[in-house]
């Protein structure tokens, strides 16, 4: 039964890392956006189209990794394998 606490283990680590990729990525980009609408105010709404497109794909990403995560602790399809090991 060691497969259940790895894939806890794992799907925290999946949820985990990428909410924190999926911050830090978003923070940096606020960041540029905020200091390329200051050099050019003029393509601040472009630009910040731009940004919540990507903001979108970035989250996407990591709601993808979530529900896979959350996919496999609680239809598990390893411990399908262990119940028809050998005994």
């Amino acid at each position: 039964m060691e497969v259940i606490s790895f894939v806890a283990l794992a799907a925290g680590l999946i949820i985990g890392l990428g909410a924190f990729g999926a911050c830090i990525g978003i923070g940096i980009m606020g960041s540029k956006y905020l200091e390329s609408a200051a050099r050019q105010p003029e393509l601040m709404n472009e630009l910040q189209t731009k940004m919540f497109l990507l903001a979108g794909l970035i989250d996407a990403a990591f709601i993808i990794g979530t529900g896979i995560a959350l996919w496999f602790a609680t239809a598990n399809p390893f411990l399908a394998q262990i119940a028809n090991l050998p005994k």
